[in-house]
């Protein structure tokens, strides 16, 4: 057994020996003015930058001492299925207790959900009567997770300190959502929850954009983190996935006394009516909340589109209130609920929809710049998504109208996003900026799309305004190969007078990460800035419940430099996709199987096992068919009401059938990326799946 520590300057460090479960419980003194990270990317704007950690700076990182320092039981599974963490942990550090085993005192807690539908309160710092990693309070939150335990639970949570509540989602049967509303230091569910939110509650008369509303039978994804207005009284819920998106407000009763009940107050749908399919809403980042409560939500395309050969057609450029490929802007009011105040196409929107290369797949994030320092300082950016494209946006002038997006075009100059006054290498005019490459139009999708994960911004101390995008460049056939640069930082150019653009400064090109989720930035008042990604460590394709799937790996790099300064090498178990880690108290908390804390270790810190170190398999065997169909397949063929043929059908077919879909037929899209083994694969699986029934 290893310790897991790796450092870009280090080498591999030493090796000792470790058989302890959880840290000892005194092993970590809390600082004083303890951290929180309330909800995903640290802020209700998914800034995803904590400026209150001197512990964490670059030195200290790289230090010899720097590694696991608790962690906690493996998480409940459901049957065969083990837990996987697609919700990232939050986190209080100093939550007052009044009465119970802990009266009188403060815990530092770590707050996790799984794909099983549990939800755990876990110590994160150890003390006399609990060691840190030790769980304080677990809550199943359904009986019976939806597909087999593989989507109990896949977004963020968000806590309300203020009320002593954490609210999170469950999926149960057959794809239906409840909101809960659990206490913080309990784990009970608060009085008049759940909240279903089904074809039963998501109708067309809270619906408003036309007469969409939830149908029955139909599969929705609740990716997306929650959100939570300032005072706490709405609670916000996105849902897609590649059918249509609905952005879901919810009155949470908070201030409505014992016989107040939380109710849906509105909803918003991507499409005007429940036949048109596009825009679902499924980023892991889900809405974010400037200061001035403005909601943003990116909206996706069609992955059955794109595999129909729907063309721009299906995308419904020429129909009103039909919001595919776009960022939405709201307010929320009393007397009209979600009320659409602004939007934002990209040029290419017609193009990129049709081939599913959909911009919902990176949030949009919230930030300011210092009044005065340009024409804009209410900043909105996105990036760098599948195409691997970034946005930046003036919040309060959003360039498209609130009735029809504009017309299809080709023009990358003609993009109305904040764009800079050079000409752009990818375009050879103005346009966009190009985070990852290749650029394309048609290939984006499956593996060979470039990013799936929001950006994070970083005020340094001289104030230069950043931007970090994990993500990862492309090479080969369909972009199946994933190349350096992995990080990329852009400048925020601000020149008084002048529009606000970003211009990229910086590329890591030592690291390929596979499928990261969002960076997160730590530093103190602007200096010894870090940035942290976690990377699930697989193409995006494999099944990550497998018993031979891989470990995650958390980076760490330099702010200023992009340098390379640790990862965690074999010390993370399996984690699930979209992930980010909690940057808090001078520890970084991963969830994976269980939660997993690094930081400055002491002489007393017990050592820790590696996670047993598994390879992606290569060939034509049957788990990698199982892994791919499930990850690319299954949703669709498994539902009846996406007009997929059942696997039954498809097993019918011979198998050279089913292998041509897949490489020049109707298929052709949603196998781009895969090797012909693969293919041929995925083609064996579905042939004895159907015999198998």
């Amino acid at each position: 057994m290893a310790r897991t520590v790796r450092r870009a300057m280090l080498g591999a460090g030493l090796l000792a020996l470790a058989g302890v479960a959880m840290a000892n419980a005194g092993a970590q003194k809390a600082p004083s003015g303890a951290a929180e990270k309330l909800t995903y990317h640290v802020s209700p704007g998914r800034e995803g930058w904590t400026d209150r950690e001197p512990a964490l700076d670059p030195q200290s990182v790289m230090a010899s001492d720097f590694g696991q320092v608790w962690q906690s039981p493996q998480l409940d599974g459901f049957g065969a299925k083990p837990a996987r963490l697609f919700a990232s942990p939050l986190y209080i550090g100093d939550l007052d207790f009044t009465e119970g085993a802990f009266a009188g005192g403060r815990l530092a807690l770590a707050y996790a959900v799984t794909s099983t539908g549990y939800a755990y309160a876990i110590h994160a710092r150890g003390q006399a009567s609990a060691e840190a990693g030790a769980i304080l309070w677990k809550r199943r939150l359904t009986p019976s997770p939806c597909q087999d335990g593989q989507m109990g639970n896949l977004a963020t949570p968000v806590i309300d300190r203020e009320a002593g509540r954490i609210y999170v989602t469950s999926c149960r049967d057959d794809w239906i959502w409840d909101i809960h509303a659990l206490d913080l230091r309990t784990g009970k569910e608060l009085p008049g929850w759940p909240l279903e939110v089904s074809a039963r509650t998501v109708t067309a008369d809270v619906n408003r954009n036309g007469t969409s509303h939830f149908v029955e039978g139909q599969i929705y994804f609740q990716r997306g983190a929650l959100a939570l207005s300032a005072d706490g009284s709405k609670l916000y819920v996105a849902f897609g996935p590649d059918m249509q998106g609905f952005l879901v407000s919810v009155d949470t009763a908070r201030e409505g006394g014992a016989r107040a009940q939380p109710a849906i107050s509105s909803a918003f749908s991507s499409m005007p009516s429940e036949v048109m399919e596009q825009g679902g809403m499924w980023g892991a980042s889900g809405p974010a909340i400037d200061p001035q409560g403005r909601i943003y939500i990116a909206s996706g395309a069609s992955v059955l589109n794109a595999l129909n050969k729907g063309g721009i057609a299906g995308v419904y450029p020429d129909v009103d209130h039909a919001w595919g490929q776009s960022i939405l802007q709201f307010r929320d009011t009393a007397d009209r609920g979600l009320d659409l105040a602004g939007t934002f196409s990209p040029f290419n929107y017609c193009q990129t929809a049709a081939s599913d290369i959909d911009i919902a797949s990176s949030g949009a994030v919230a930030f300011d710049l210092e009044p005065g320092h340009a024409t804009s300082h209410r900043l909105l950016g996105l990036g760098a998504a599948k195409q691997g494209l970034a946005f930046l946006l003036d919040r309060d002038n959003m360039p498209g109208n609130n009735t029809r997006r504009p017309a299809c075009s080709e023009d990358p100059a003609a993009d109305p996003s904040l764009l800079a006054p050079e000409n752009q290498s990818a375009f050879g005019s103005r346009g966009p900026t190009l985070i990852f490459g290749p650029y394309s139009d048609s290939i984006g999708m499956g593996n060979s799309a470039k990013s799936r994960s929001a950006l994070a911004h970083f005020r340094s101390a001289r104030g230069a305004h950043y931007l970090y995008f994990a993500g990862s460049a492309k090479e080969g056939a369909d972009f199946g190969t994933n190349v350096p640069p992995s990080l990329v930082r852009a400048r925020v150019v601000a020149e008084a007078g002048k529009a606000p653009f970003l211009r990229v400064d910086a590329r890591e090109m030592t690291v390929t990460l596979q499928n990261p989720g969002a960076p997160i930035v730590s530093s103190h008042e602007g200096k010894g800035g870090v940035v942290w990604v976690l990377d699930t460590n697989v193409p995006r394709s494999v099944d990550i419940y497998q018993p031979d799937a891989p470990g995650a790996r958390l980076h760490a790099f330099d702010a200023a430099t992009l340098t390379p300064l640790w990862n965690s090498g074999n010390a993370l178990y399996t984690s699930g996709k979209y992930n980010e880690p909690a940057v808090v108290d001078g520890m970084v908390i991963v969830g994976t199987d269980r939660l997993q804390a690094f930081g400055r270790r002491t002489a007393a810190t017990p050592w820790f096992a590696d996670a047993p170190v598994r390879e992606v398999k290569a060939g034509s065997d049957a788990s990698v068919g199982k892994a791919v169909y499930g990850a690319r397949c299954a949703s669709c063929h498994s539902a009846a009401s996406s007009g997929a043929p059942s696997v039954e059908t498809l097993a019918a077919y011979p198998l050279e059938r089913i292998v041509t879909a897949m490489t020049t037929g109707k298929m052709q899209e949603m196998a781009s990326g895969l090797s012909r083994d693969h293919i041929r694969a995925v083609a064996e699986h579905v042939r004895r799946q159907g015999q198998e029934r």
